[in-house]
């Protein structure tokens, strides 16, 4: 008889275990426009982008091996991944509340007069989650550890956009450094050609002046230029997890073409960021907590049961030592608290209003910022045209100015002016061009990398 009521609780627990009390759950919308305003057609690509591997959009076998490196060794993705796996964990927990909890003990005493005696069994103990307080609390927990996941492939995102930057930077640093040195050999022919006009007596020693003060200027910069090198490989070496007394990168010179970054239509970086991801999760958190609070209005129901043997003497094991309980059947609801339970509620609530406003955020911002890095694009690559052909123009204009020095038709310093302008106007360029890599690596970063999302999320 006993043994029916138990199987009639239980099959009662299982038919109300349906129930829950957190409200229906609808992700937050936030508008999207249907095109990116600072799109033009000149960005359209027939290619679709790698998945994850997006740095093979500018098709560099150094940045590539740099990135992998990343993926496999970084200190700050491990300790994301740390996060992740105690994310997991909790899951785990808060699942194991759906389950029976399973013990068994054993004891012996001896009592004067009355010799020894010995038990053995086991013990369950089980709530019934009629109102989903467990359900709820693991709805939660798998919410967070999906929120989680993003946060690990948004950090990811974030460093190796990261080291791209770094890595355009050293580029930079190595285009600056040719050009230095170039310049500072014209430099030097120019005060080797001032120091033979002097001797000749053409020249005045204020052009020799001129000319030495050209070429340490030059040679001061370089120096400048490589301490800022070594420091960006460094911060290479740090980034990627390795010693930087043991690493180096080979100077090299490349052209800087700045890809084509497919940016799709705004309602598609919804689900392309994985920053986005994380704040729509961590909504849906929220709203399985209001669950949560809102079952402590109703009754918490544990049902326990316990078998053994106990025994006096002689054979403990005897079936007629067996000993076996179905309860207490326990029903708890608190009367009165105070409005403990009414503020907990209060509290869920909030927390879902913030994370739905975090939410619509992070959206907003994740539009701004594509739209500012299109825009960017946009508007650099219109510079960089003029600011190339600004940089012929003046160097077309320092060799004539050299040409009439030495044919006597001009004074040094009209070469000076010259030769300044048109490093500057190198230099310029380089920078330009340099920003261009960056931001089509920012704008990826924007674009979410092209992250995908899970297509399951276990809610």
């Amino acid at each position: 008889m006993r043994r029916a009521r138990l199987a009639l609780l239980a099959s009662a627990g299982l038919a109300l275990a349906g129930c829950t009390t957190a409200p229906a759950y609808t992700p937050p919308s936030v508008p999207a426009a249907q095109a990116w305003r600072e799109q033009g057609p000149w960005r359209e690509v027939t290619t679709a982008p790698p998945a994850g591997a997006w740095w093979a959009l500018f098709n560099d076998a150094e940045l590539t091996r740099l990135e992998e490196r990343l993926d496999a060794d970084a200190p700050s993705l491990a300790i994301q991944a740390a996060r992740y796996a105690q994310a997991q964990a909790t899951v785990g927990g808060a699942r194991s509340s759906l389950f029976p909890q399973v013990g068994v003990g054993a004891s012996r005493v001896r009592r004067r007069g009355a010799g020894e005696s010995t038990d053995i069994g086991a013990s369950l103990a089980y709530e019934l989650d009629v109102f989903g307080r467990l359900r709820g609390q693991l709805a939660s927990a798998r919410a967070e550890a999906n929120a989680s996941a993003s946060d690990l492939a948004a950090v990811k995102l974030g460093l190796q956009t990261q080291l791209a930057g770094l890595y355009f930077d050293l580029r930079e640093f190595d285009a600056r450094l040719a050009l230095l040195r170039d310049t500072a050999s014209a430099f030097q022919r120019a005060h080797e050609l001032t120091a033979t006009r002097r001797e000749g007596g053409i020249a005045s020693g204020l052009d020799v002046n001129r000319a030495e003060t050209q070429l340490a200027n030059a040679g001061a910069e370089i120096e400048e230029v490589a301490a800022a090198r070594a420091v960006t490989e460094h911060a290479i070496a740090v980034l990627i997890g390795e010693n930087p007394s043991a690493f180096s990168i080979a100077p090299q010179m490349q052209p800087f073409i700045p890809p084509n970054v497919p940016a799709g239509v705004p309602s598609t970086l919804l689900l392309r960021r994985p920053d986005i991801a994380a704040a729509e999760r961590r909504v849906a958190a929220a709203n399985a907590r209001i669950g949560v609070a809102k079952s402590a209005y109703f009754p918490s129901i544990t049902l326990a049961a316990s078998t053994g043997y106990d025994a006096g003497g002689g054979d403990l094991f005897n079936a007629a030592n067996r000993t076996w309980a179905v309860g207490p059947l326990s029903i708890d609801l608190p009367l009165f608290d105070g409005g403990a339970r009414k503020a907990r509620l209060k509290i869920s609530q909030a927390d879902y209003d913030e994370a739905v406003a975090g939410y619509r955020n992070t959206v907003l911002t994740a539009f701004g910022e594509v739209e500012d890095g299109l825009s960017n694009a946009s508007h650099q690559s219109a510079q960089a045209l003029d600011q190339a052909a600004a940089a012929r123009a003046a160097e077309r204009t320092r060799d004539l100015a050299l040409t009439r020095y030495r044919d006597g038709a001009a004074n040094y310093l009209e070469v000076v002016t010259a030769q300044t302008a048109a490093l500057d106007a190198q230099r310029a360029l380089l920078q330009l061009r340099g920003d261009q890599m960056r931001n089509a690596a920012d704008l990826v970063r924007a674009l979410g990398g092209f992250y995908q999302e899970p297509a399951t999320r276990g809610d």
